[in-house]
């Protein structure tokens, strides 16, 4: 019997904005023209392969900005330099940019939440199932939730920065376990991530992996409560 299912975030409850209104949306939060010459989806493309939070990886990380993008989910403070220094490599119409891209993912207002999120956890609450969010990341993921409508319907939240573990370590996964008071046997773990997701097994989690879906489209994540 499963007696608890726990989530990953990104790709999984909800992913980040649009990469267009990403940038939109960080360059009016600092006053910056991107001009109507039709450059900023090639400028929005480009920073995303440099690397944004939430995904995807960057192609090619800088031996400058190598360190801290490597500690980034374990410290807030290499998170941020991490992400800045990968934002600061692309060329920008104004240096403040790179800061106000990596800002709008602190907020919820930088993320979507799938359509079937709420719901699935609103059923698995229904029918005496634990929740909880486990995430690799490097800053407090609890605002952004709350903003989304998630947190209040999670049991627990367990970020990797806090614990001192990063996904697929164990040591994550057992805390999560521990944060909802369920056996490892009696919890199931959902994300969409094979090789951090898909650690869980090493904690003897049973693993449902749904790759990931576009910002606004059901995620699939019916497939959950078929198996609780």
């Amino acid at each position: 019997m499963v007696k608890a299912v726990l989530f990953d975030v990104a790709g999984t409850l909800a992913m980040p904005e649009a990469r267009d209104a990403w940038l939109a949306g960080a360059a009016a939060s600092v006053g910056v023209d991107l001009g109507g010459d039709g450059a900023a989806p090639a400028l929005a493309a480009e920073l995303e392969v440099a690397g944004r939070p939430g995904g995807p990886y960057p192609s090619h990380v800088p031996e400058a900005v190598a360190a801290d993008y490597a500690a980034r989910d374990r410290d807030p403070a290499a998170h941020r330099a991490g992400y800045v220094g990968l934002l600061s490599t692309v060329a920008l119409p104004d240096p403040r940019l790179a800061v106000a891209l990596y800002e709008r993912t602190l907020a919820s207002s930088g993320w979507t939440v799938y359509p079937d999120a709420i719901p699935t956890l609103m059923a698995l609450r229904d029918r005496g199932v634990a929740t909880a969010a486990v995430s690799n990341v490097g800053f407090d993921l609890r605002p952004v939730l709350a903003g989304l409508g998630l947190l209040e319907h999670l049991d627990a939240v367990v970020l990797s920065y806090e614990v001192g573990a990063v996904k697929p370590e164990p040591a994550i996964f057992a805390a999560a376990c521990t944060a909802v008071g369920v056996a490892p046997a009696d919890t199931l773990m959902v994300g969409d991530h094979a090789a951090a997701d898909g650690g869980a097994a090493d904690a003897g989690i049973r693993t449902l992996l749904l790759p990931m879906s576009r910002a606004g489209e059901d995620h699939g994540l019916a497939a959950v409560l078929a198996l609780v």
